[in-house]
């Protein structure tokens, strides 16, 4: 089968064809850490995480790199605020960082490249390109000459002129020309700073996933992924940069997830209506918001609010619910019914729909929907008078290997009951027998305060943890 993705830089779909036979070298700009993550940080991270997943599952070999800002204007702020160094505060949240999308279900990065970490490359890089003609010392900050490169503008597919018209020089840059951007930025008093030949200073935003993208993936890369909101300023930059350097194509795909709304409005600092992942992940179990975020096609804006979530809860119950159905008949069912190779047809027919799906520039949306006709089947299929575990597990393996293509994993809770709950179950059992159904719900009650629910199903009695 053949993966198709949507490429910002072509705006088509285009059959995915890697440079090295089914190696992937991929790069996702990461975040700025300074204070915890928001919901916006994290649609990218579980979208891209799960499109390694699928390109893994398809058996290609990913070298998944994704960065971390630790040295900016953001970070220097909450420096002087917190009385800290900005060192501290980087390590603290980049903790934080991989505590969230740990929870959140996502596989950890072959590497994940610092600023702090790479100043040599980066200082190098800035030296090459004034070399090459392509970026210049002003006063101790170095700018890169935008009109230097021909094709500025390709990926957000804008005109210099057009773009002209909205730049301009801010107070205290040294710049030639408003479309220059800085590479380098002389330190100010208090300051962080490194050493370099344009005197002590830091690196610029832009130029810092170019050289770690060098170093870590070599001049072009498969697949360059990350919110839309980066691709003008931020990777048109990095195009500018790394292809007037090494005269190279840059990266071969370019991938943008979209916006997220809250209560139908576009996330903003400004409109105080952005939401940490560290404060939703006390409410919402990850998995679930996770599934929420793969609810809709990654290209698409996704409105996060408690309806929308509730909605996706119902969603993912159902499936969770027939997933449990199929673990508790298991131990009662045979090993062979008539009807093994009918309904192993109609589980198959779902793994390779689920495959249609996502090969279709990852369409995790259409995807779980084959998940939802799969639990649909699967409670079909318990209303059979004889049940085999052929089956049944064909159904729990197909769920396993699917939603772990998404990067959720269902945990259903075996634990034994303890000697006390397990008499109290067999009494509440022969309670129902004799009809002395008081007694019955009395025990039921008990039970309940001791967190066990009891659900009498047509399968027959099932506990599970309230």
């Amino acid at each position: 089968m053949t993966i198709h993705l949507y490429n910002t830089m072509t705006r088509e779909k285009e059959v995915f064809t890697p440079l090295e036979e089914k190696k992937v070298k991929m790069y996702v700009c990461g975040p700025t850490v300074y204070n915890y993550i928001h919901i916006g940080n994290a649609r990218p991270a579980i979208v891209f995480d799960t499109v390694r997943r699928y390109l893994e599952f398809s058996g290609y070999d990913v070298n998944y790199v994704s960065n971390f800002t630790d040295v900016d204007d953001k970070l220097i702020t909450a420096a002087n605020t917190l009385g800290e160094d900005v060192p501290t505060i980087a390590d603290r949240f980049i903790a934080a960082y991989f505590e969230d999308v740990d929870a959140l279900g996502c596989k950890r990065a072959t590497a994940n490249p610092r600023v702090i970490d790479n100043m040599d490359i980066i200082i190098e890089f800035i030296e090459a390109l004034i070399e090459k003609g392509y970026a210049y010392e002003s006063a101790g900050d170095v700018y890169y000459k935008t009109r230097e490169f021909k094709e500025y503008g390709k990926l957000s597919h804008q005109s210099i002129d057009e773009l002209r018209l909205g730049a301009r020089i801010d107070v205290g840059e040294k710049k030639n020309d408003p479309l220059d951007f800085a590479l380098w930025k002389a330190a100010k008093e208090g300051e962080i700073y490194w050493e370099s030949p344009w005197g002590k200073g830091r690196p610029g935003w832009h130029i810092e996933c170019s050289a770690m993208a060098k170093r870590y993936l070599g001049d072009t890369i498969d697949i360059h992924a990350g919110g839309q909101d980066l691709s003008f300023p931020h990777h048109e930059n990095e195009i500018a940069q790394s292809e007037a350097l090494n005269d190279k194509t840059f990266a071969r795909y370019w991938m943008h997830n979209g916006y997220i709304n809250i209560d139908n409005e576009k996330m903003s600092k400004s409109l105080g209506n952005f939401v940490l992942v560290h404060d939703i992940l006390q409410k919402v179990d990850p998995q679930l918001l996770r599934f929420f975020m793969l609810s809709v096609h990654y290209r698409h804006p996704i409105n996060f609010s408690d309806e929308q979530l509730d909605n996706t809860k119902n969603g993912f119950e159902r499936i969770t619910t027939a997933y449990e159905n199929l673990q508790h008949r298991l131990k009662t069912s045979s090993n062979l019914t008539e009807n093994d190779d009918q309904w192993l047809e109609e589980i198959d027919k779902a793994r390779k729909e689920f495959r249609v799906q996502m090969d279709d520039d990852f369409n995790t949306a259409n995807a779980i929907s084959v998940l939802y006709g799969l639990a649909k089947q699967s409670n079909q299929y318990m209303l059979e008078k004889n049940t085999s575990q052929n089956v049944i597990k064909g159904f729990l393996e197909t769920f396993d290997t699917l939603l772990g293509v998404l990067g959720i994993t269902l945990t259903i809770d075996n634990e034994l009951l303890d000697e006390e709950v397990e008499d109290l179950i067999k009494r509440r059992e022969e309670a129902r027998k004799n009809r002395d159904f008081a007694l019955a719900d009395k025990i039921r009650d008990q039970l309940k305060e001791q967190n066990i629910i009891l659900e009498d199903t047509a399968q027959g009695l099932r506990w599970r943890r309230g």
